[in-house]
This record gives structure tokens, C-alpha cells and sequence, in this order.
């Protein structure tokens, strides 16, 4: 900024540096600077936040707390950078580098500190607060930086930082799905974008401001750069090796096969269990969704239910691992079996990882199978085939994300592809551990136009377990039983059955709201039930 004395010469503020010309394209590469932290610093708030949600659950509530404590942060960091606007550029090139150097850190710090020390909220908090602190103090020593290379008017200079920031964060947050996770994974994911912030923030504004930046401190701020890559990359060369340590600190078997993909964290353990027998259990998200030593009771009360009645069209819905599918395929006029898994990597685990393969039999090789990756939901709504019965095998509905398919509106969408004697069985969580989310689930069902038997049934490895069997219409509740034909089972038989539809007095029907999708109730019971377990 200038100011005219009365005889009409121009005077200097202060704190102005003394002009230096840049040539055209110095603008372009701040700027360029500028688009690359936005897209770095928006990865860093999703990878805080998709963590959370593997780790943790109740993604609503992690997404919550990282942005209010993030944008907040911002805006001290963005008060606090005041002062440092009259050495804008080693300020600068020194926020990035910690920036670098939390951001590209910070999922791998989080992840040990979880499987180490039991320890993640308060530490997650901390690590939000200096990223968004480093984040907020950007913006105004940019803005130093863009008028020493042209003077603009303040609002057109504005209107050209905030326009490349957004671009930069809309091209962020489409990469850290759509390239990051994929290709890199998350820890890996966060370091490599830290050395691009580190590059983008130090090297490329030091360039250009070379001739206003004394060789000391040129040399200085090269040398920091140099150090949070070479930390960057030590941690990159070992992440393998800490994320697995990390993670088997998370299980007490050991993990044979372990990936995260762009929906979950998929673990594989192997034991010997009490019985003698191999124990392979297969985990999402670090819930348990079996083990080989009972599974067979959990999918018997799933599956053969369900099949008692007409069976030549059947429709699995989750259950990617393929036990339920196994299941199915036992019966031979079974014609035609549609199985719709969300994730990808899990059908592919159940075809090619050996000791899943064996457990289900090659169930998803079966020439009778057809394996649609899709979001359940938005199929519904563009399915179009009838079937003769359904299999609904959902992890527990403890995320925003899998409440909606235990909705009123989920189940109005599969009422589409019903006939009228259809049968439609729900996995429906624990009636003793979760009394209220049972109980919601059966309510929902009832509430889309269905008819219901509820019924428990003991699996060793979960505990009490319930299942919601439907079919639609307001006739009889569908009575509980086997086909006739039903092959030789393990577990079930008609008596144990009959037991099965009686509630202690503890766990009888409680007065709970059915879920819909503006008001998730499910997730709410879920939540407060299960926290203590």
C-alpha cells in the first residue's frame, strides 16, 4: 500500500519491500502453489475423517468434530500469520514444511496411537487443531506474497486467491478417493501428499522469490525441506511394516490377509480355537462379521428360513464373503442367485484368498451366480426382476452409510421386487447386547407394509443373535420353518426353531420408532447400546 504526501510524491508503508520485478510466469507458479496446498489441505481434513470413521464409527459425529475444530483453527492460524507478513516468505515456506510434515504424518501418528495407547479422540483433536492452525495461516501470507509479485485491487486479489484455493480443494477431495486410497492406501496416501505440500510450499516459493530471500536463508529453508522429505520418505519406506505391527496390535489372532479399500478395512485373522479347530474370522471396520468355528449357525438361521417356500430366484444382499451364498446354492432348484456387495475387494477376496474360497465352497464361481458391485439402495431403485426370496446380510447399522439400508424407505424399495409370496430375512443384530435396535429393525420392516416373525438364536463367537423374518402384505406372519427338502444342517431343525421365536421376559418387543431416513433412529440405538461393549 502507498500514500501521497501534499507535493504529490508517493511514499512507501513501512513494511513494504522494496520492488522487484518477477517475470510473467512467477505469478502463475504461486498460484500454482496455492492451488496444490488447497488440494493438500483438504486431503489432510478427509484422511482425519475416513480414519475416524474405520476406527472409530459414528462417521456423522468424526466428520463433525474435524471440521468445527479445523475451520476454527483456521481462523486463529489466520489471525496468528499477521504478524509474519513482513517476512512472508520464510514465514510461509515454514508453515507449509510443518504442515508437510503433521499432515503427512498425522494418519500414521493417529493409527499408532489407537492400537498402542487405546488412545484416539483427544490425539486426533490435537492434530486437527495444528493442521487447521498451519491451514488458516496460508491464506494471509499468500496474499502477502501474490501483491509483492503485482498490486491488485484488495477485492480482485481476493476473488483470484480464494478461486484457485476452492479449485485446488475440489480437485483434493476428488483425488483422495478416487487415486489416493486405491493407489497408495491411507497411510502412504497421507505421506505422499506431504511431500507434495512440502515441494508445492517451500521449493516453488523460494524460487520465486529468490532475489528478495538472502542465500542464508534460502539455504536454511532448502535445508528444512530436504529434512521433512527425508522424514516423509523414511516413513513411507517403513509404513508397511508399522501398519502392520500397528494393526495386530487390534487383534488378538494373528492377520493373514489385511487391506482397506475405498469402503472399509478388510482383516483376516487365523487361530487354533479351543475346539482344535482352525479359526479364520473375517472383520470389517474391526467388527467381527464371523468365525469359521460357528458361522454355520449364524448362516443356517439366515439362509434356510428364509428358503422354505419358493426359492427359484433368490436375492442376497451384503454378504460378500459368499457363507450365506454357500448356503443357497445347498438347494438344487435354485436357479438363478443375485448377489449385490458394495465392495469389490471383498467378492474378490471370496474367490481368490484359499481359506475363504474353501469355507464357502467356490460359492461366487457357481454358474447360477451373478455378483453386482453396487450400493444396495440406489440398485433397488433401478431393479426391475422379481424374486421369490430374499437374503439381507448388512453389518450392524452403526454408521450413516449403513442406517439407510435398515429404513422404511429401503424396505419400501424392496417391496418393488417382491412377488406376493415372497420371503425376506434380516440380519438384525443382538436382542440381548441391543434390545432397542432389534426391536427398531422390526418395527421399520413392519412399518414399509411387511408382516413379521422375529427370532434368536445363540452363535457362540457374537452372543444372542436376531433375525427379522418378512414378507409383504398384512396376512399371516410368515411361519418359521424348514423346507421339507431342506439338505442335512448343523444346527437347525424345526425344534430348535420354535424355541428360537421365544423372547426372555427381559427381551420381549420394547416401544422404539422404525428408522427412516430423515430420522435414523436405528443409528441412534445402535450407538448408545453398543458403547459400552
Amino acid at each position: 500500500m502507498t500514500t501521497v504526501t501534499p507535493q504529490g510524491r508517493d511514499t512507501a508503508a513501512p513494511a513494504r519491500p522494496p520492488a522487484v520485478r518477477h517475470s510473467r510466469g512467477a505469478r502463475f507458479l504461486l498460484l500454482l502453489a496455492v492451488f496444490l496446498c488447497a488440494a493438500c489441505g483438504l486431503v489432510y481434513e478427509l484422511a482425519l475423517t475416513a480414519l475416524g470413521s474405520y476406527l472409530i464409527g459414528n462417521s456423522v459425529l468424526q466428520t463433525s468434530v474435524v471440521i468445527s475444530v479445523m475451520v476454527f483453527a483456521m481462523g486463529l492460524g489466520s489471525l496468528a500469520a499477521k504478524p509474519l507478513r513482513r517476512r512472508a516468505v520464510g514465514a510461509f515456506a515454514l508453515v507449509e514444511a510443518a504442515l508437510a510434515l503433521v499432515g503427512g504424518l498425522s494418519v500414521l501418528v493417529l493409527y499408532a496411537a489407537f492400537a498402542w495407547l487405546q488412545l484416539y479422540t483427544p490425539v486426533m483433536i490435537v492434530i486437527t487443531l495444528v493442521v487447521g492452525l498451519l491451514i488458516g495461516a496460508e491464506i494471509p501470507l499468500l496474499m502477502t506474497l501474490l501483491q509483492r509479485i503485482r498490486r491488485q485491487e484488495a477485492g480482485s486479489a481476493v476473488a483470484d486467491m480464494f478461486a484457485v484455493d476452492y479449485i485446488g480443494a475440489l480437485v483434493g477431495g476428488l483425488c483422495f478417493p478416487l487415486v489416493l486410497l486405491p493407489t497408495f492406501g491411507q497411510l502412504k496416501g497421507a505421506l505422499v501428499v506431504g511431500a507434495v505440500n512440502a515441494v508445492a510450499g517451500v521449493v516453488v516459493v523460494v524460487f520465486i522469490f529468490r532475489r528478495q530471500t538472502r542465500r542464508s536463508v534460502q539455504l536454511g529453508l532448502l535445508a528444512t525441506v530436504t529434512t521433512v522429505l527425508a522424514v516423509l520418505g523414511t516413513a513411507y519406506a517403513l509404513a508397511d511394516e508399522l501398519e502392520v505391527t500397528a494393526r495386530q496390535q487390534l487383534y488378538r489372532d494373528p492377520i493373514v490377509h489385511a487391506e482397506t479399500t475405498a469402503y472399509q478395512e478388510i482383516v483376516v485373522t487365523r487361530s487354533t480355537a479351543f475346539t482344535g479347530e482352525p479359526d479364520m474370522r473375517l472383520f470389517l471396520n474391526g467388527d467381527l462379521q464371523f468365525s469359521s468355528v460357528d458361522e454355520y449357525r449364524y448362516h443356517e438361521s439366515l439362509v434356510h428360513p428364509a428358503l422354505s417356500g419358493d426359492r427359484a430366484n433368490v436375492l442376497i444382499m451384503g454378504g460378500g464373503d459368499g457363507l450365506a451364498l454357500r448356503e443357497v446354492l445347498r438347494y438344487d432348484d435354485v436357479r438363478r442367485v443375485t448377489l449385490v456387495e458394495l465392495d469389490p475387494a471383498m467378492t474378490r477376496l471370496a474367490r481368490g484368498f484359499e481359506p475363504l474360497r474353501a469355507l464357502n465352497d467356490g460359492a461366487l464361481d457357481d454358474p447360477r451366480v451373478e455378483v453386482v458391485n453396487a450400493d444396495a439402495f440406489n440398485w433397488l431403485r433401478s431393479a426391475h426382476e422379481r424374486y421369490d426370496a430374499v437374503v439381507i446380510d448388512f453389518p450392524d447399522p452403526d454408521t450413516a452409510a449403513l442406517a439407510k439400508l435398515y429404513s422404511v424407505e429401503f424396505y419400501h424399495l424392496l417391496g418393488q421386487v417382491l412377488t406376493p409370496r415372497s420371503q425376506v430375512m434380516v440380519q438384525s443384530g443382538s436382542p440381548f447386547f441391543a434390545p432397542k435396535t432389534f426391536w427398531s429393525i422390526a418395527a421399520t420392516v413392519e412399518a414399509a407394509g411387511y408382516t413379521t416373525t422375529e427370532f434368536q438364536v445363540d452363535v457362540p463367537s457374537f452372543g444372542n443373535w436376531g433375525y427379522v423374518l418378512a414378507s409383504p402384505g398384512t396376512g399371516a406372519p410368515p411361519p418359521l420353518r424348514l423346507a421339507a427338502d431342506a439338505p442335512p444342517l448343523r444346527y437347525l431343525d424345526d425344534a430348535v426353531l420354535k424355541a428360537a421365536t421365544v423372547f426372555p421376559v427381559d427381551r420381549r418387543r420394547v416401544d422404539v420408532r422404525p428408522s427412516t431416513l430423515m430420522d435414523p433412529a436405528v443409528l441412534e440405538y445402535v450407538q448408545s447400546e453398543w458403547e459400552n461393549y
